[in-house]
């Protein structure tokens, strides 16, 4: 593509330049959240690190790029916490958040041998991954609406899972709250178009690695990278990739979509 049309479709009031954008990666003081958050800086964006526990890890991240990075604590299954967060957010940058990464979860054991099966499942465990996926995205997304709409321009990514379409593990409370996310994504999505507001979904598998796959033995990464055309598991900064187009003026025409990024293993 030649400089012109890169320009132009930069310049267009449909899309804006990362290096131009506020982004709010929610659960970035460790794992997945805080490659997301480094992702985003690293394009010259300004990024709001927000954590409920990790202050270390998100002010480490944030300290590396201390001119366009903000750590900020905030349960955001509290609608005012999330509020207070995003009002911050724009006291700092003197501007509103333009993108959310809705990447943080509920306390959740990834370990198979430890997930309740079916006859052992109950309403609680649903409950609490419905609430702390859901919840917490839909308090994200409602806070910074009226900043998006301001703008003229918004653009909203939700961590999914690949275990719709593979269910290989028993975690039927994790992947019904993330099946409803993929739900809100598309919902969501048509509501939001006449706004330019984006809102898309990214799905990956196990990462090599993460804390939550810390404790994943070596012979379950050779496994499914055997399963994989890549034939190695994807990182968390691969993943990252991803987040990175649908919020760039690359993915400025896609919405409602569910991207599946794990090396291939899962065909959506």
């Amino acid at each position: 593509m030649s400089t012109s049309t890169a320009s132009a479709i930069s310049s267009s009031p449909a899309a804006l330049p990362l290096d131009q954008q506020v982004v709010l990666v929610t659960g970035a003081g460790r794992g997945l959240g805080a490659s997301l958050a480094r992702a985003f800086l690293n394009t010259g964006a300004r990024v709001v690190v927000n954590y409920r526990n990790s202050a270390a890890g998100a002010e480490a991240v944030a300290a590396e790029a201390p001119d366009r990075a903000l750590a900020v604590q905030a349960d955001v299954c509290d609608a005012a916490a999330v509020k207070a967060m995003l009002a911050a957010a724009r006291e700092h940058f003197g501007t509103p958040v333009t993108t959310i990464v809705n990447n943080a979860l509920p306390d959740f054991s990834f370990n198979g041998n430890a997930r309740p099966d079916a006859d052992a499942l109950t309403w609680e465990h649903l409950e609490q991954q419905l609430k702390g996926v859901n919840q917490g995205a839909l308090n994200a997304i409602q806070g910074a609406l009226s900043g998006m709409r301001e703008q003229g321009f918004g653009r909203i990514v939700n961590v999914g899972t690949n275990l719709f379409q593979n269910p290989i593990v028993p975690y039927h409370d994790y992947t019904a709250g993330k099946a409803a996310l993929l739900a809100l994504t598309r919902t969501f999505a048509h509501d939001l178009g006449p706004d330019n507001i984006t809102v898309n979904m990214i799905s990956g598998g196990l990462l090599r690695t993460t804390d939550a796959s810390a404790a994943t033995p070596d012979a379950v990464f050779e496994l499914i990278a055997a399963n994989t055309p890549l034939r190695r598991v994807v990182t968390p900064d691969e993943f990252a990739d991803a987040a990175l187009m649908f919020a760039s003026p690359w993915g400025r025409a896609i919405t409602g979509q569910n991207l599946v990024v794990d090396g291939g293993l899962v065909k959506d």
